[in-house]
């Protein structure tokens, strides 16, 4: 068991695996860890040609790899590969992957209708994709004596305005899953958070959300808009940076001020 008493790397300095990041929110957080000058792994599952040409924008810093993330070998083999072309193991995780969900209120199955192949299929790929991406960067996490991984999550934990029950449900999960891994894995240096975002405007999942729901939670928002990918996605920076090294085991709400935690 390591002490937390080094002192943590600048953003710069870390090789980030962001999970789903051939598009929607996922690019925007590559992108941003790239305009901080980290080197990134661009993880997809199926767009391959999006997640090349994210990488190629930064070709000395960037990396594409195909894995799906409820594949445990297929991240560690993603973890070998990582090592093998930046020369250090992964220091931080965004676990961002998403199953296939659309956000259209109107199309959700509701409590009647609600399967348990519903309620799977995200616990697979938000829960079990955390825990895949965990495991497979751990050794690498321990043997720096630093790790962050951040996980992202959703306001509708603490807000159900519109009741997506499976989603919401494997959300719900992982953050008490961050809390749970923040207690294990402090002593080896290693912060676990997660930022919980609102409706964004706008990304694929939210493509299918009527106009009047982004006026809505505008008009219910402090701030009086809804946050962009953008502004959501320079907000997980903190938890990367040596400035949140004393936080760990937080959800930190990215909504503009609509969910109070």
């Amino acid at each position: 068991m390591t002490t937390n008493s080094h002192p943590a790397p600048a953003i710069a300095d870390q090789l980030v695996l962001v999970t789903g990041a051939s598009r929607g929110l996922g690019a925007e957080i590559a992108r941003a860890f790239l305009r901080q000058g980290a080197s990134v792994i661009v993880n997809y599952l199926n767009n391959a040609e999006a997640a090349a040409r994210l990488a190629d924008g930064a070709p000395d810093r960037a990396m594409a790899v195909q894995a799906d993330v409820c594949d445990p070998a297929a991240l560690e083999a993603l973890a070998a590969k990582a090592q093998a072309r930046f020369g250090r193991p992964i220091s931080t995780v965004v676990n961002n992957a998403l199953p296939s969900f659309s956000f259209n209120g109107d199309a959700r199955p509701h409590a009647d209708t609600l399967s348990w192949e519903h309620l799977h299929q995200q616990f697979e790929g938000i829960v079990r994709g955390a825990l895949n991406t965990t495991q497979a960067a751990l050794p690498g996490m321990r043997a720096l004596g630093f790790g962050r991984i951040i996980n992202i999550g959703t306001n509708l934990v603490q807000n159900p305005v519109v009741p997506y029950h499976d989603y919401t449900a494997a959300k719900a999960a992982l953050l008490a899953f961050t809390r749970t891994l923040s207690q294990d894995l402090g002593p080896d240096g290693i912060t676990v958070n997660m930022l919980s975002g609102g409706l964004l405007r706008t990304t694929d999942a939210s493509a299918a959300t009527p106009e009047a729901v982004f006026d809505y939670i505008a008009a219910n928002t402090p701030l009086r808009r809804v946050t962009t990918p953008r502004e959501f996605a320079e907000a997980v920076l903190f938890f990367a940076s040596p400035w949140s090294r004393a936080v760990t085991g937080q959800n930190l709400v990215v909504d503009g001020g609509l969910v109070k935690n």
